[in-house]
């Protein structure tokens, strides 16, 4: 039987990498039924919206989906549309491995982590004041009274909630994680010795779930700290369970370490449905020059099909991509050891040679 998915190109170069991942999923021999719904800039343009209902309800119904990146407009314009979904569908789990693939660039070898990111809560809930609003002034009025602190009038203000509920599930997301997929490490990363309130109940709830968990061995760290251990000893680390902040920042710390965004591939998992797209941007400016490199989408479709159940067909796909990466002959130009090498070959090509490695 067929897997229902639902497929969101995206906008910028997301069309073409989702393309390319398209044909090389197909060629894996698993049969999909594409439910493929437009979101982003384009759409916003023509509907007012970068995300039609149309294309939550059709995630909600399929409950699996696979997304081209999209673009978020920098300080004005609309939301992300990443986070939306996020909250839409309650995709409380971002997971991003980070492995290193030989014949990719990088200062590291051997690095195969996971970074386990809150999705829902912290300073990404878009609880926000603008600066002289109503809200802002209430809210400066609050803390006066309240915390004897004065906010300045001329600030904006994010709040960041963290809460037991949230905290409890993504950790025990990350435990479950690591045993499913033979990890011996969970290690939490957090500002408690700062913010105590809200960092600090994420480290006391980590450290109660953790105790659920004796088969898995369990740490902490502050945040600024693991930036730097990671940078020194990765391979010291094997599952890593953050806030969103924090998470957003380390994955892409994490990435830098493997090579880069090309390489990153990213699932988001709720109780009730799970999407699963590039770390990257959109990059807009490459839209449609067949240039981009598709392994950071397509690794995305890897772990949809470990999802789906479809482990033998996500194994085949990733050594595949392994091979051509190692291989380094038919590999986008920011793959090779010089960018501007003329044997770099397009996104179609690379997503061809993927499929010629499955055979």
């Amino acid at each position: 039987m067929a897997h229902r998915v639902t497929l969101i190109p995206g906008d910028g170069t997301g069309p073409e990498i989702t393309e390319a991942t398209r044909r090389v999923l197909e060629a894996t021999g698993v049969s999909f039924d594409w439910d493929v719904q437009q979101a982003g800039i384009d759409v916003y343009e023509k509907e007012g919206t970068p995300l039609p209902k149309r294309a939550l309800d059709s995630l909600r119904s399929t409950k699996v989906g696979l997304k081209g990146p999209i673009t978020t407009p920098v300080g004005t314009g609309f939301r992300s549309v990443n986070v939306s979904i996020r909250k839409e569908l309650d995709l409380y789990a971002c997971i991003r491995p980070c492995k290193t693939y030989p014949g990719v660039r990088s200062r590291f070898d051997h690095i195969d982590l996971v970074i386990v990111r809150e999705n829902t809560e912290d300073l990404y809930a878009g609880i926000e004041f603008e600066r002289g609003s109503k809200g802002a002034g209430a809210l400066r009025e609050l803390v006066r009274r309240e915390a004897q602190r004065e906010i300045r009038e001329d600030s904006g203000i994010s709040i960041k909630p963290i809460s037991v509920s949230g905290t409890e599930r993504i950790v025990r997301h990350a435990f479950r994680y690591a045993r499913e997929n033979g990890r011996k490490k969970v290690t939490a990363v957090h500002k408690a010795n700062i913010m105590k309130c809200s960092d600090g109940l994420f480290l006391e709830v980590s450290r109660r779930v953790a105790a659920e968990f004796h088969d898995t061995t369990f740490e902490d760290r502050i945040v600024d700290n693991m930036c730097m251990q990671l940078v020194q000893k990765p391979e010291d680390y094997d599952v890593l369970v953050l806030p969103n902040l924090y998470g957003d920042i380390l994955s892409d710390l994490a990435a830098g370490l493997i090579g880069g965004l090309g390489v990153a591939p990213g699932a988001n998992i709720g109780a009730d449905a799970a999407l699963f797209e590039p770390t990257h941007g959109s990059a807009p400016r490459y839209a449609g020059q067949d240039k981009v490199n598709p392994f950071a989408m397509i690794l995305s479709g890897m772990l949809m099909l470990r999802h789906l159940g479809e482990r033998s067909a996500a194994e085949r796909l990733e050594r595949a991509v392994a091979a051509v990466i190692r291989e380094g002959k038919r590999v986008t130009y920011d793959m090779k050891p010089r960018r501007d090498d003329p044997t770099a070959v397009g996104t179609r090509a690379s997503a061809d040679a993927v499929i010629a490695a499955m055979r």
